[in-house]
């Protein structure tokens, strides 16, 4: 696995006994469940215009990924928005 520069100093600062893991509370415990039920939650329906060789090829990937392709869809925007996807320029 690789880490980033921040992770690294985190694992060696646990690893040599300079950070502790502690319990989270129930606070805590219900503000993460709700972190997370928030970061699954669709809850903008949204009309696109897309040109049909778009929309098959996107049809046709969904397929091959078991998956609908509205899911997809919203994968690559959701990662787009996320930095995870970058247009070929900018990797130059």
């Amino acid at each position: 696995m690789q880490y980033d520069k921040e992770e690294k100093e985190i694992l060696e600062a646990y690893e040599s006994g300079v950070m502790k893991l502690s319990t989270p509370s129930k606070k805590e415990i219900e503000a993460i469940k709700a972190a997370a039920k928030n970061t699954f939650k669709k809850d903008r329906r949204i009309t696109i215009r897309l040109f049909d060789h778009d929309f098959k090829g996107i049809q046709k990937k969904a397929l091959q990924m078991g998956i609908p392709y509205q899911t997809l869809i919203s994968g690559i925007i959701h990662r787009y928005v996320e930095g995870e996807l970058v247009s070929k320029k900018d990797n130059k």
